[in-house]
């Protein structure tokens, strides 16, 4: 069966905004500490204590955001514990994740230059949960005020004179429900209060992000809107992809019977759903489309790997999250006009991870590859699509064998993301394209694909899943026929000679 895609190279439906390639690093498990920070005195090399091969590689991938410091974290972090000499912070119990001890040796200065090192926007989370007004004001005059004032001044001693930019500032995390199980008119409340002494100081001018709802809690969105949209830049939206029948039986990231592979990408798919509701109860109050929703948490939650610690929350990744990955950013492309940043959970050795690492190993995981794939979207003007896809049916799930979006950057090449969703067959995708300018074009192509359904990368053998050029096309005139593999994801290229 044929698959059919209209691409309309001169009808631009907006622009893909950077940051929903973002990524989210908390301290939990092995992200922080291992994952991103060893010390100065580590082994590993390392740049002022942060890991020099996870530098390299995110530099590579164009992370454009990091958010920090959680996730449930944010809403028992209490900022002040990380700063100053590192051997006299305050060391706590993590007990979210793991009952670990948290030495807080990476805290706000350290995150800022880890930021500074990848050439991100910082996205910080502040903590209403358990904090105050006042220690929320505090970090943000910590953090950017230039002039004479307590926290400035205490920032001086702490080795940084000038303030930094800080643009994304989240008020609370979850409130719902690890961030204090509030109903939403209880923390749209307070967020309007929190908010009021979110200051801009100086030329630095913050983006406010109210917490937003869990899944498809449309009560907590509409209540959040009506009662505080005038606050807000933008709000959030978490939802996690499990395969398994309960949170307390997610499913195994590698060894699943073959039936959860389509099971696990219908559950993924859900975000369309998800967005196009929670869209029009913003677009009742918002109109305009000023308020920006986030998709601050999402990806694949499964069993933790066997003979590690249930609360550092570490998993495989496989050929099915790269496709979980690839559809679920071809919707969020999609749905730029308001989807306007997203975070994949999490960035290094937690969850949906781009980075594993072992001690001084480090591999590049099938989701890494995605995302270096698809940077080619970012800041690039979303293209008119059509897509006509077949069904893939399998234990009684139905879903659509391709999922596809298609940008064009400033230099005017046409890229077109190409998910096969079916684990057993090929697809062939017929594209027209209308509306080039006249010439030739020039294709050229990566695919990435596996021979197993938990086909993935190990310490042993890294390159098991990576990318390779793709040449399985054909150009006559303006149509182009692609052959695609099973559980594959492609990146198309077109360029005019």
């Amino acid at each position: 069966m044929t698959n059919r895609i209209t691409v309309n190279a001169d009808r631009v439906k907006g622009t893909i905004n950077r940051n929903i390639y973002g990524h989210f690093s908390e301290h939990l498990g092995r992200c922080i500490y291992e994952g991103l920070w060893v010390g100065e005195d580590s082994p590993i090399p390392n740049t002022n204590g942060i890991r020099n091969d996870v530098i390299a590689a995110l530099k590579k991938m164009k992370i454009p955001v990091l958010r920090w410091p959680g996730g449930c974290f944010a809403d028992e972090y209490h900022w002040k514990d990380g700063i100053g000499p590192r051997e006299l912070r305050k060391r706590m119990i993590n007990t979210h994740w793991g009952g670990v001890v948290e030495n807080n040796h990476f805290g706000t200065h350290e995150f800022m230059m880890l930021c500074e090192l990848l050439e991100c926007e910082p996205y910080i989370n502040g903590n209403v949960g358990s904090g105050t007004v006042q220690e929320m004001s505090e970090w943000v005059e910590y953090m950017t005020f230039e002039g004479v004032s307590p926290m400035a001044e205490l920032r001086e001693a702490n080795g940084r004179t000038e303030p930094w930019k800080v643009k994304y500032f989240g008020v609370g995390n979850e409130n719902w429900g690890c961030g204090g199980n509030m109903r939403p008119e209880y923390y749209a409340d307070l967020y309007r209060q929190f908010q009021t002494y979110v200051r801009n100081y100086g030329d630095n001018r913050i983006h406010k992000i109210a917490c937003g709802p869990n899944g498809d809690d449309y009560h907590w969105m509409e209540t959040l809107m009506k009662q505080a949209h005038r606050f807000m830049d933008s709000t959030t939206l978490h939802y996690y992809t499990i395969t398994g029948d309960s949170w307390q039986e997610k499913g195994a990231a590698t060894g699943f019977p073959e039936e959860q592979w389509s099971r696990t990408l219908k559950q993924a798919l859900y975000m369309e759903e998800l967005l196009v509701k929670h869209s029009a109860i913003m677009d009742q109050y918002d109109p305009e489309k000023r308020i920006g929703l986030l998709v601050d948490e999402w990806g694949t939650w499964y069993d933790v790997e066997p003979g590690t610690n249930p609360g550092f929350l570490y998993q495989q990744n496989t050929i099915r999250d790269a496709l979980v990955a690839a559809i679920t950013l071809n919707m969020f492309n999609q749905h730029c006009d308001r989807v306007q940043m997203a975070n994949l959970a999490q960035l290094v050795n937690v969850l949906q991870a781009v980075i594993l690492t072992e001690g001084e190993k480090m591999l590049l995981t099938p989701t890494y590859h995605v995302f270096d794939m698809y940077k080619v979207h970012q800041d690039a003007q979303l293209l008119d699509l059509h897509l006509i896809s077949q069904d893939v049916k399998n234990d009684k799930q139905v879903i659509p064998q391709i999922s596809s979006s298609a940008s064009k950057d400033d230099e005017g090449r046409i890229h077109i993301s190409l998910c096969n969703l079916d684990h057993q067959s090929n697809a062939v995708v017929e594209i027209e394209l209308r509306g080039l300018v006249e010439g030739k074009v020039k294709v050229a192509g990566t695919i990435l694909s596996a021979d197993k359904v938990d086909g993935h990368n190990t310490f042993e053998h890294p390159d098991q899943v990576a990318p390779a050029a793709f040449t399985a096309f054909t150009l006559e005139g303006r149509n182009l026929r692609v052959d695609l593999v099973p559980m594959s994801v492609t990146v198309l290229e077109l360029t005019s000679e």
